[in-house]
């Protein structure tokens, strides 16, 4: 498909569903009679430039490739992140895609197409992949790394079990950090705003030697304690964070033939826990308590977070000529401790009237997760044709080796000092490695087919054993050992219909590995030990995709549009909370889902720039015999009871974190002002209600949430230098995001609104 910019004497010339999607933006598109003849020529019109991405792991226009992507550029990344939000400020601002977590910065949990996993276990598996400069990042903790000096981020949905496997079925993320250069270069950012929020970033590159460069890149961000604890007397306790990271990446390239990147990486947080709010959500409703105040809580629990990380990587390229081999080998281990008070009030019944609060709480809940050990190797050798003609393949092979310790604290939350009163441990080792080959054929200058296979073979050994017990005796060690193997395959084609018009079709299958769940704090002794310890078997998924790919009106419109239908067989559920006051991991008989997404971006004039992104993604859990625990909290369920007391079904109910809408909507106008840009920039994210858990209640169903935001600024010196001012939820939208439903009805919100001000200097 080609890039060039192209025009006729009849003007630009749209297809029926690109000039439906652009009459929904009123006001915006210059109609077709305002055009004079001495408008420029295509050659002097501004244009879209292109995007490259490498979801085939080859790089590529975007439009060629067939599925469905979104890439998010460089200078996107750094509005979204200005108010030092965490990697979750991407939620809803892609199609398809959401992001929550019960960890607060430190855990985010990633949902596409409404595939994903509310487990909190520091050892959870989960279906969307996460690839940082190359790198798998397993562990949920991982994922959690800071966004500062990318180049881009992508998102592939559906299925990547061929060319990335590690449980890619709902797709996969990846983070491509901005690369050394020869060229000395580099910025420096610093914003103040809201809560004493301070977000300072920066990174400097140059050549070293005759052949090697640096770039060393550096984030810092904090924000004051803005929540008072009314437990302990007046004064701000909660919410405030001390986050710093480091990238430190030498490139190494002393002919064409050869070159090696090498990346080690950092990161350290100290901050609060996520914080659990004892009964804001009112009985009978999803709506917070009347009188609500975001910014005071009462606990008697500790809230801390800590968190250390250190990775490494190196990737070499060796051009054969006739092929390209390429290694990537891969170092991460990460270190954290996370406490809170889990019940979110103060008090318990059995203290008495009066004793206890906010609202209603039977008993209290603190508890702690630590990482004392964990480490992660992989590493890949791929090999890749280069331009074999009509026929061009890539083959390789992975291996991956994770050794893990998870360790599970409770707490006297009444005893002078809250001493420690239990303690229990998990151990898990996962080795994992896989063949894959890849291919794509040019049947014709127009169409083109390509296809893959991989091979897994997952293994993993799980032991955990209760040493002491809040409320009950010690449990043995138990263990765990499942593996599977398994062949994940792709198969796509896409057709150019015209130099501006692709369409595609794929179809995929993907592939999960089995999981292991047994946090065993607050287990009953007597159950049998594989209700303790219990093992999703693995879950496949086949998917259909269609869709196209155009660049219309002179290269300013870019357009993706993609159906698709899957279905997952054993999908591994995690059954979280409720009145049995355990996690189980279950496997239902099979979850649908189908849906429809967009991405638009526009160059509507020389200063207006507008991109939409829009999913439809409703999902169905069909299993006629699953059962799960319901809450233990006072709840309306509204699903039929089960056949054990105390459990209802969930045939049909949807995923659960799975909205059905998620809609995004960036612009931006820039105005030529004396020898600089007075500019003005929007983005607003909307994703529909959710449900928390597996089964549907009226109280833990999340609302709608609409977040927007702005950035007002001017640039100068050819964009050197750029002073703004923004804001982040500038609606104030208070919407509980999750919650959590055994001991009382506990929620959790989102980020509050934030204003600033940043000034940018590049050199």
């Amino acid at each position: 498909m080609t890039t060039s910019n192209r025009c006729s004497a009849r003007g630009p010339r749209l297809s029926g569903l690109a000039a439906a999607i652009l009459l929904i933006l009123p006001g915006t598109v210059p109609a077709q009679a305002d055009r004079t003849d001495d408008a420029k020529s295509a050659s002097e019109a501004p244009a879209l430039e292109t995007v490259t991405v490498t979801a085939q792991r080859r790089v590529e226009n975007i439009q060629d490739v067939p599925m469905a992507i979104t890439a998010v550029e460089s200078e996107k990344l750094e509005v979204l992140g200005s108010g030092g939000d965490d990697v979750r400020f991407l939620s809803g601002r892609l199609p398809s895609l959401n992001i929550e977590s019960s960890f607060g910065r430190a855990f985010p949990r990633f949902y596409i197409r409404g595939l994903g996993n509310t487990d909190f276990d520091l050892n959870a598996s989960q279906p969307v992949s996460l690839v940082y400069d190359g790198v798998v990042q397993e562990n949920p903790i991982l994922k959690g790394f800071p966004i500062f000096d990318l180049d881009q981020v992508e998102m592939a949905r559906g299925p990547q079990g061929t060319l990335f496997g590690r449980n890619s079925p709902a797709g996969v993320i990846k983070f491509e950090s901005a690369r050394p250069a020869r060229e000395f270069g580099g910025y420096a950012s610093l914003s103040y705003g809201s809560y004493g929020t301070t977000n300072l970033s920066g990174a400097i590159t140059g050549g070293v030697g005759e052949s090697g460069a640096l770039r060393l890149s550096v984030l810092n961000q904090r924000r004051d304690d803005w929540v008072d604890n009314t437990r302990n007397g007046p004064g701000d306790d909660l919410e405030g964070y001390r986050e710093s990271a480091a990238r430190l990446q030498y490139l190494l390239a002393p002919s064409d033939d050869f070159d090696a990147l090498f990346n080690v990486h950092a990161r350290k947080l100290d901050g609060t826990a996520r914080l659990f709010r004892a009964n804001i959500i009112r009985p009978g409703s999803n709506d917070l308590i009347d009188g609500f105040q975001r910014d005071r809580v009462s606990i008697d629990g500790r809230n801390e977070q800590d968190l250390s990380q250190f990775g490494a990587n190196l990737r070499l390229r060796w051009d054969l000529g006739n092929t390209t081999l390429h290694s990537i080998t891969g170092y991460e281990s990460v270190d954290a401790y996370s406490r809170g008070d889990i019940d979110g009030g103060y008090g318990a019944v059995f203290l008495g009237a009066g004793n206890y609060g906010p609202g209603l709480i039977p008993f209290p809940a603190e508890s702690a997760d630590g990482l004392p050990n964990h480490r992660q190797l992989s590493q890949e050798f791929r090999i890749e044709s280069n331009e074999w003609g009509r026929f061009d393949w890539q083959a390789g092979v992975f291996g991956f080796d994770e050794s893990i310790d998870v360790d599970s604290f409770s707490y006297d939350t009444f005893a002078p000092g809250q001493p420690q009163n239990g303690y229990a441990t998990q151990r898990q080792d996962n080795e994992a490695w896989a063949v894959f080959a890849s291919g794509d054929y040019d049947v014709t200058e127009r169409l083109k087919l390509r296809g893959g296979l991989r091979y897994s073979d997952d293994r993993k050994e799980f032991s955990a054993q209760r040493i002491v017990g809040p409320f009950g005796p010690p449990i043995a060690p138990i263990h765990a050992n499942p593996s599977d193997t398994d062949i994940s395959w792709d198969l796509s084609a896409v057709f150019q219909a015209s130099d501006q018009v692709n369409f595609y079709g794929r179809v995929a299958r993907g592939f999960r590995a089995p999981s292991v769940q047994g946090r065993l704090m607050f287990a009953d002794a007597t159950l049998p030990d594989d209700e303790l310890v219990t093992v999703a078997a693995s879950e496949t998924v086949l998917s259909w995709e269609a869709g196209l790919k155009a660049q219309l009106w002179e290269n300013r419109v870019r357009l993706g549009f993609a159906l698709y239908h899957y279905t997952i067989d054993d999908p591994q559920l995690t059954a979280v909370g409720g009145n049995a006051n355990i996690a189980r991991l279950v496997n239902a008989d099979k979850a649908v889902g189908h849906g429809a997404e967009l991405d638009l971006e526009a160059l509507l004039t020389e200063r207006l720039l507008v991109t939409v992104g829009a999913s439809y993604n409703p999902t169905e859990i069909r299993d006629a015999n699953l059962s799960v625990f319901q809450c233990g909290a006072p709840c309306t369920v509204l699903d039929p009871a089960g056949s054990v007391a105390g459990t209802v079904r969930i045939d049909g109910n949807p995923l659960p974190q799975a909205p059905k809408n998620v809609y995004n909507l960036t612009a931006r106008y820039g105005i030529p002002m004396g020898g600089g840009e007075f500019f003005v920039y929007t983005d607003w994210a909307y994703r529909s209600k959710v449900n928390f858990f597996l089964y549907e209640s009226v109280e833990f169903t999340g609302e709608p949430l609409l977040e927007g935001g702005l950035r007002v600024g001017y640039d100068w010196h050819y964009s050197d230098y750029e002073l703004a001012l923004f804001g982040r939820n500038i609606t104030n939208e208070e919407v509980i995001v999750g919650g959590l439903d055994f001991n009382n009805l506990t929620g959790f919100l989102n980020e509050p609104r934030t204003w600033g001000v940043e000034f940018k200097a590049r050199f």
